[in-house]
């Protein structure tokens, strides 16, 4: 049994069933406050390595475990997470710094997570397969069944320090495979809480290993041979870097965005500009799907431009422990100043500041929410990745245009579409090179069982529970004569 968040002994890590006590101990800040909020034992390399041998001897039992037992595993962890749910925003608020409302709907998407992975795990099935197509091969039929693949790695971000892990975990249990989890540095104590439940849930020994490990030490989980699937969520230059090192073994990249919204004339627009502060705003921007860039009809623009900033001006900013908050610190100083720096880029390329625009002055890792116009596509704001409380908006004449606008991005996670056209919600389907387009709703819309993923530098594969275990098992065929079977010679 781990220690709580607020016991100052460190908490150990999870390797083969057993709680380590091992290695260097990490400080987990508040990140509102910058005390210690807590500790954690961190792995090294020989950690890491032990850890994948675990996985491989604990793949041989989860492999064999039937439908029914990971169902029952997985439902006990949904549930445990939901009697826990005040526990878990609580250390969410302290180390991920996402305000506490938002944080209680991260736990309730963990819950329904798991509770869709025991769902899918008895339904993992195959096909019945005929082979009778041609005269020599009457007779012949094949069975098609799915295989658990073997150990994955998981590498998780800070930014949905329970959800994201458990689109990891969750899979990979409901498939049978084993796995070896490495949690963001800065929010590892949600990870090690979860593990906490999933081992008391019955979850094999060696088929659940979950250790902070340095970015080095966690390249063994990368490039080791007896890992058979990586699974990884973070960066667009992270992401492809460990594709580049990862040799034969499958991986799943959920990597970075820029997330366009289209809202047209005849959109409710009231509600579409509600969704889109939410969208923009919530958790400061730090999310892949986060609303960053807005094109509306120019005959509306003035007045979805006025309600965009009446919401915007009802956002409270501080300590994301306070109920009241819907804005918190970025997850570093650094990111604050480097949002603030690119806002004045803007602003001196000729962008205009409609509210926003500064760190702020209680609390340098706060940004303002922002609110940028007269942008141009080739501006930081627009072409990368803010990860911030920053949206640019900017009226648009012609549909087609604004769909190619939406393009103009090395990015394709999700989009938005207001609308009630059916012609120009089909045509955006077809035109907007992105893996989700969301119809009278922001890009960050998401429920967790629906398939998530992106194209061009957002990412390879798909996530959401039941698209999860196709990358993380194999089909495998058995062909049957039966005319032979059946008219031996």
């Amino acid at each position: 049994m781990t220690s709580s968040p607020a016991n100052p002994q460190p908490r150990p890590f999870l390797l083969d069933g057993a709680w380590v006590r091992e290695g260097s101990v990490l400080d987990v800040p508040d990140l509102f406050t910058g005390q210690v909020f807590a500790q954690v034992h961190q792995g090294t390399s020989a950690h890491a390595d032990a850890a994948i041998a675990a996985a491989v001897r604990g793949f041989e039992r989860t492999r064999k475990l039937g439908g029914y037992e990971r169902q029952r595993v997985l439902r006990q962890v949904s549930e445990q997470i939901a009697r826990r749910k005040e526990d878990f925003a609580t250390t969410i608020a302290h180390e991920a710094g996402k305000p506490l409302k938002a944080a209680r709907v991260e736990v309730d998407r963990a819950a329904f997570t798991f509770q869709v992975a025991a769902e899918e795990a008895p339904r993992l099935g195959g096909e019945y397969l005929p082979l009778d197509w041609q005269a020599s091969t009457a007779g012949r039929w094949g069975i098609v069944k799915r295989f658990a693949i073997g150990p994955i790695s998981g590498i998780t971000p800070f930014n949905f320090p329970l959800n994201l892990v458990a689109h990891k975990l969750a899979p990979a249990m409901a498939a049978g495979c084993s796995f070896v989890l490495k949690p963001a540095p800065q929010t590892p104590v949600t990870a090690l809480m979860l593990a906490e439940i999933i081992q008391e849930a019955g979850w094999p020994a060696g088929g659940m290993n979950v250790l902070p490990l340095s970015n080095e030490d966690a390249g063994l989980l990368v490039r080791d041979e007896r890992i058979k699937m990586i699974s990884f969520t973070g960066s667009a230059k992270v992401g492809w870097q460990i594709k580049a090192q990862c040799g034969k073994k499958k991986i799943a990249l959920e990597l970075g965005g820029n997330a366009g919204v289209i809202v047209h004339g005849d959109a409710d627009l009231a509600f579409a500009a509600e969704r889109c502060v939410a969208g923009g705003f919530g958790y400061a921007g730090q999310t892949c799907i986060s609303v960053q860039r807005i094109w509306v009809e120019r005959a509306v623009y003035a007045r979805f431009v006025e309600l965009l900033l009446a919401g915007v001006a009802k956002l409270k900013c501080g300590n994301p422990l306070d109920d009241t908050v819907d804005v918190g610190p970025l997850i570093r100083e650094s990111d604050a100043l480097r949002v603030e720096e690119w806002i004045a880029e803007g602003v001196a390329g000729g962008a205009k500041l409609l509210c926003g625009g500064k760190r702020s002055a209680a609390h340098r890792s706060i940004v303002e929410p922002t609110v940028l116009t007269g942008t141009t596509s080739s501006m930081k704001v627009n072409c990368e990745e803010v990860f911030g409380p920053l949206v640019t908006v900017e009226p648009y004449d012609d549909f087609d245009a604004a769909l190619l606008a939406v393009n103009d991005s090395p990015y394709g996670l999700q989009a938005g579409l207001f609308t009630a056209d059916a012609t120009r919600i089909f045509r955006a389907f077809d035109v907007l090179e992105v893996g989700g387009l969301m119809v009278g709703e922001v890009p960050t819309f998401r429920m967790d069982h629906m398939p998530y993923g992106g194209v061009k530098e957002s990412g390879l594969g798909r996530e959401g529970l039941r698209y999860a275990m196709e990358e993380m098992t194999e089909p495998r065929l058995l062909a049957m004569n039966l005319m032979h079977l059946m008219n031996p010679r």
